[in-house]
Formats: structure tokens, sequence, C-alpha cells
């Protein structure tokens, strides 16, 4: 039988991990718990194990096997380049319970760097390549002293049931292992959701526990409009923007658009002069809030757009790996002035000038910008 190694039992794991490191770099299969189902892994530079991998699986030579990589960085050393949808998805779903296969050139890729034969046996059709990027402490611990990937898959035989647990590994292939770290039973209890991506087209391949109802949100766009207050001018970019969207893609709820401002009073109603000059356009203001720019707002965004030079420098120096993505909203790169206090005319002209650059970016932004199809 596996040779059990109980973390639950020690606050620091650290002998335990090394004790697994060893195993993988010489070759070893080892069972570990993930955020999903319960694992085996082996060392992506060793072709030994790979075999070994398969053996234990029962799995066809033909089928490829994911690699599990420490982070998204690390994941786009294999990408290379990716879609805006691939790079959506990175962003709102790792570390965590997604399988992303993705066209991957190994000879542009880190992907090189692995044994010829475990590159056949990662990359499925289309030139894709599994990846992983487990939010489990385990997982964590092992890619902080291995040198290399894992080839990672299900400790189940095919057709089995999700195992959850390291005493069920044990049961099953506890004779066919050498070690196994157990950390109780798994979080999510079931397997990862398995999306393909190929362009701008998404196809799940395999429903785990991110449901498809919540992978159809993941992968739409987030555009969000940026000013100080969120009460005059950024709740109206948002309005006409979303009602330029539902125009350009015949729906209104394929792209989120939101809008924030740097120095909000949270769950303040839009200006009185916005909620008219939007009104004559047959658009509602009327149950606005605003918000204020926060992580939860960034962590999501793949287009800023700010009203002024000042509102993006001020973002820029919060959030400054969002560098490709903030922009003024003006294309010149010039400022909306602010009609706060001012007569309603200035608030319809400051509306036009808005939808006029709204225009521009609309047209400007690539078609992969936006997901063609979810299957």
């Amino acid at each position: 039988m596996a040779n059990i190694l109980d973390l639950r039992t020690t606050d620091d794991p650290r002998d335990m991990i090394h004790a697994c490191v060893q195993t993988l770099v010489e070759g070893g299969v080892v069972g570990v718990p993930t955020d999903t189902v319960y694992g085996l892994a082996a060392s992506a530079l060793s072709e030994k194990a790979m075999e070994r991998l398969y053996q234990i699986k029962g799995r066809d030579p033909q089928m490829p096997v994911a690699i599990s990589v420490p982070s998204r960085d690390a994941a786009m050393d294999f990408l290379c380049e990716s879609s805006p949808l691939t790079r959506r998805l990175i962003h709102r779903c790792w570390p965590g319970p997604l399988t992303l296969v993705v066209p991957c050139d190994p000879k542009r890729s880190a992907a090189s760097q692995l044994p010829e034969n475990v590159q056949k046996r990662i990359i499925s059709e289309h030139g894709c390549i599994g990846f992983r990027v487990v939010d489990h402490r385990v997982i964590s611990h092992i890619h902080r002293f291995l040198a290399a990937p894992l080839l990672l898959t299900s400790s189940n035989l095919s057709g089995d049931a999700d195992v959850t647990t390291a005493d069920a590994v044990n049961s099953e292939l506890g004779d066919s292992i050498p070690l196994l770290l157990d950390d109780g039973p798994t979080r999510y209890g079931g397997v990862s959701t398995v999306a393909r991506i190929l362009g701008n087209q998404m196809e799940i391949l395999r429903e785990g526990v991110i449901e498809r109802a919540a992978m159809n949100q993941f992968v739409k766009p987030v555009i969000v409009l940026v000013c100080t207050g969120n009460t005059c001018r950024s709740p109206m970019a948002e309005t006409l923007m979303r009602e330029k969207l539902r125009q350009k893609l015949g729906s209104e709820d394929a792209v989120r658009v939101i809008s924030a401002g740097v120095a909000a009073a949270d769950g303040s109603g839009a200006a009185a002069q916005a909620v008219e000059v939007m009104g004559a356009k047959n658009l509602d203001l009327t149950g606005h809030a605003a918000r204020s720019l926060d992580d939860s707002v960034m962590n999501v965004a793949d287009l800023i757009l700010t009203m002024t030079r000042g509102h993006r420098a001020a973002i820029l120096a919060a959030w400054p790996a969002m560098h490709d993505r903030v922009f003024t909203l003006r294309r010149d790169g010039g400022d909306v002035s602010d009609p706060v206090g001012m007569p309603i005319e200035v608030y319809e002209s400051c509306a036009q000038q808005m939808e006029k650059e709204l225009d521009a970016w609309l047209e400007a932004l690539d078609d992969d910008f936006f997901p063609q199809s979810i299957s």
C-alpha cells in the first residue's frame, strides 16, 4: 500500500512536501489532493513518470493529460500569445477549478523544454494543451520546490465516481503508487470544468464544478467607465455604452458595462441633469447608485475608459499592472470636462461628446474582444 502522509497532523508540512517532491524528481507518481478531486501527479520532465502515470490509469496513450503550473504568469510562458477570451478566463478562474485547453505552439513556448515524448502526450487536437492552476496549498508547495510543471490527472479509474478523499485513493490505487498525501476531503468534491478556447470561441468539453451558466458569465467582456464621483459623466457613459452594445450585438447581456468613481460616495444617485438627459434618449438612470473603483472592479475589467488623464494616472498609480487596459475615453488623450453643477445644456453637450467617443471605441475594438459563441 502507499505510504500515506497526513498533512493534517502537523503545523509544518514541509518535510512531507519535500518527501513528495523527492519522489517526483526520482520519476515516481504520487497521489495528491487538489481543490477538486484527488489526483495523480508526475514531473513533466520525466518520461518514465509519464509512462507510469498512463499505466496506473489504464489511460489511452492517445488521450492527452493536463499539466499543472504554479500561476497565471507561468501559464503565459507556455501560451506565448493568447486571445482576449483566454486572458479573461485566466484572470477570472485561476487559481481555481478550471482546466483550460488552448492552442500552444511548442516551438515558441516553454513546452519546448519538456521531453519530446511528454510533449506528444500533452498536446491534443488543434495543437492544444490543457492547463490547470490549482487552488490548493499542497500543489502550491510542490510547485515551489519542483522546477517543472506537473502532469496531473484525476485518481479515479475510467468511469468511476469522483475520488475526493485519500482513503478512496488508497483503497483503489494504493498498491500502484509509492506515496499519497492526505489533506482531508477536497473543497469542491467534483471534477474541474474543462473548456477549450479557439480564437474567440469557447467549447465546454466537460461541465464540472463551475457550471455552464457561470462559465457564460465569466466569458463576458467587462467595460468600466470611470469619472470622479460616478454621478454625472461615467453613469451617462455607462448607459450610452450599454445601449450601443445592444444595438451592435443584438443583446443586452453579451457584455457587462459598469461605471465607478475614483472618489465616489457609494450609493449616491445620478445627478438630476444626467437623469434628464438620458431620459430624453429613452435611457433610464433613475436607479443608478454610485460605486467606488476598487479591486472587485479592477480584477474583472477588460477595458477601463476614464474621463480625464488625471483619472487614468490615479488608476495606474494604484494598479500599475493594468496599463494595457486603462485609457482615456477621448481617443486623442484629452479630457471630458465635468458638468457637475452646470446647466442642462452642458450635460447635453457632455453626453454628445461621450457618445461620439464611444462610437469610436466600438469601431476600434477587435472582433476577438467579443465571444463569438459558447457551446
